[in-house]
């Protein structure tokens, strides 16, 4: 299973779900890692560095600082985007087939996977 982290935009309900569904997934909050208000940068610096997958709701900042990210830096994990426009429960179920069937080397190579990953 990946290992994961939420930035401080993913929903509450969407970490707890993903902890109540598999509570052995390895889940970190960068909230509870980094000091609040951390520059995207910093959240991205540090996901590379903890070898974690990045889970964010930020579709603007976030995917253009990977894009930067990767063209000087390291190979960045991986980055799941989610919307707020997709259920609660249906983010669970997409972020949980990523992180249990998809290996480490395809989310890389991946980059960045919007969801939903179903229309």
């Amino acid at each position: 299973m990946l290992r994961l982290a939420s930035d401080a935009d993913v929903r509450g309900d969407v970490v707890r779900g993903l902890r109540r569904r598999q509570p052995a997934v390895d889940l970190v909050r960068v909230q509870d890692a980094l000091p609040d208000g951390a520059p995207d940068s910093e959240v991205l610096a540090w996901a590379v560095a903890a070898g974690r997958v990045l889970i964010t709701n930020d579709r603007n900042t976030m995917v253009d600082c990977v894009r930067e990210f990767t063209a000087t830096g390291p190979a960045v994990p991986g980055l799941i985007v989610t919307t707020i426009q997709q259920s609660v429960g249906s983010t669970i179920d997409d972020i949980h087939l990523i992180a249990e069937f998809m290996s480490e080397e395809e989310v890389r190579t991946r980059v960045v996977i919007f969801l939903p990953l179903r229309d």
